[in-house]
């Protein structure tokens, strides 16, 4: 870094998943070790790196509005851009206003080295590596401003699902080395953190590609002391064996009853125009056996509504089976246009005004399925882990089974799990319930 490096400030924004959040906090970290310092609130940086999604048109759209903001209410600020937007579309990225530097997948995770080189020359950048290319794994585990650590696991996908950009924006799929990943859990132990969310693109297929399995990877990592908690943010169906769900449920010390499982669609026939790997009747099995062994689990589900081949038939299919699965949420996503997607040639595409309709429809499932699940949890006793609140009078939590609760602020209590018994469900935030009672 330059001499004067150790007088500037950067700003992080993440667009996206989890997966992105991780990769996010460790180019802080990368950042900070070579003396340039988070900005604090109300700060102006000299840095803003911004980390993008792509999944859908609307990730593309917030990436250009965010990116758009900052140069306008930052003009003095190097802006750097990263992420699957910026390795889908490099160009256009580049032509937004106030962009300096334009990196892809590959070089993500040496965004460090660019940043030196630019404070060096103050001339543009822009790296990316076709996806074919991208064969490198950055592995990473840090919070950020948050309490809970993110372990990345694995990166990009096989799968090319019609509908889907992912592999080209992360390339084929790669995974860590366990020891590896062992090492970098018990370092959060001995940093005091208590919980670890596993992330990927596709985890189901952590160490196909250098002859581990994922199960290896969640026992290994169930025995690093310190660590009271992990949870795995999204596995496939077909991936998430009964193996798994069953030593959860029975032998697994610290991994929590919370599973989130992508459906995408309850047809048959979509499902196999998505070039999905499995059909209804097998996920149908997988959340059986799930609320068989852990009746308290909770469980998140992807769905997309308006897909091309969606019919109004297929549609009414979809939505009987999603109302028929014991699930606790639908995460609802619109289906989104992809350039250079298979789906493109799925034959007619559903109206937007359809699509409205048929999200709406499954929000109001979600929203119904939530709401009970809560309230059946009123009044019990769960454990919570505190985060570190953002205000100064009100603290939140997550519950084992990702319940999210809110209680008034007791700093002795921030990164401490403590059992507490679960009042009603907040009039203000739905989403929440407040504790009434801490042990």
């Amino acid at each position: 870094m330059t001499d004067n490096s150790q007088y500037l400030k950067a700003a992080y924004f993440t667009l996206g998943c989890k997966l992105n959040f991780a990769e996010t906090s460790t180019i802080g970290k990368m950042l900070a070790e070579r003396g340039i310092s988070r900005a604090a609130k109300g700060e102006t940086p000299d840095i803003c790196v911004v980390n993008t999604c792509s999944v859908t048109e609307m990730a593309d759209k917030k990436g250009r509005r965010l990116i758009r903001s900052l140069a306008a209410r930052y003009p003095g600020a190097t802006i750097a851009v990263t992420g699957c937007y910026a390795q889908l579309k490099p160009q256009e990225v580049a032509g937004l206003p106030g962009v300096d530097i334009v990196i892809g997948s590959e070089e993500k995770l040496r965004m460090a080295d660019h940043i030196d080189a630019w404070l060096a020359d103050r001339k543009k950048r822009m790296e990316v590596t076709p996806f074919r290319d991208i064969k490198a794994f950055h592995p990473s585990c840090e919070k950020g401003d948050r309490t809970r650590y993110f372990l990345k696991v694995q990166d990009g996908c096989d799968y090319f699902c019609t509908y889907c950009t992912i592999p080209f924006a992360r390339g084929r799929s790669r995974s860590g080395m366990i020891p590896d990943l062992v090492a970098m859990a018990r370092d959060v132990a001995e940093r005091g953190g208590k919980e670890i969310v596993i992330t990927g693109v596709n985890i189901g297929e952590f160490g196909r590609d250098n002859g581990q399995d994922l199960f290896s990877l969640l026992r290994s990592l169930d025995e690093v002391e310190g660590i009271e908690r992990f949870r795995i943010s999204s596995i496939e169906p077909n991936l998430l064996t009964e193996e798994i769900i069953s030593w959860t449920a029975s032998e697994a010390r610290a991994f929590m009853p919370h599973f989130h499982i992508p459906l995408q669609s309850g047809s048959d026939e979509v499902l196999r125009l998505m070039n999905r790997r499995y059909d209804t009747s097998l996920f149908q099995s997988r959340i059986e056996s799930i609320r068989r062994l852990i009746p308290d689990a909770f469980i998140g589900v992807d769905i997309i509504a308006g897909a091309r081949g969606e019919t109004e038939k297929e549609w009414c299919k979809s939505l009987e089976f999603a109302e028929s699965l014991d699930v606790t949420r639908y995460h609802v996503f619109p289906y989104s246009e992809r350039p250079g997607t298979k789906a493109l040639l799925l034959g007619d595409n559903v109206s937007q005004e359809e699509k409205h309709r048929r999200v709406a429809a499954l929000t109001r499932l979600s929203d119904k399925k939530m709401e009970a699940f809560m309230r059946k949890a009123e009044g019990s006793v769960r454990p919570v882990l505190w985060e570190q609140p953002s205000g100064d009078y009100r603290m939140h939590g997550l519950t084992d089974n990702y319940l999210r609760v809110e209680a008034p602020l007791i700093p002795e209590l921030i990164n401490t799990i403590s059992d507490v018994r679960l009042g009603e469900i907040s009039p203000l935030q739905p989403e929440i319930i407040t504790a009434f009672h801490i042990h």
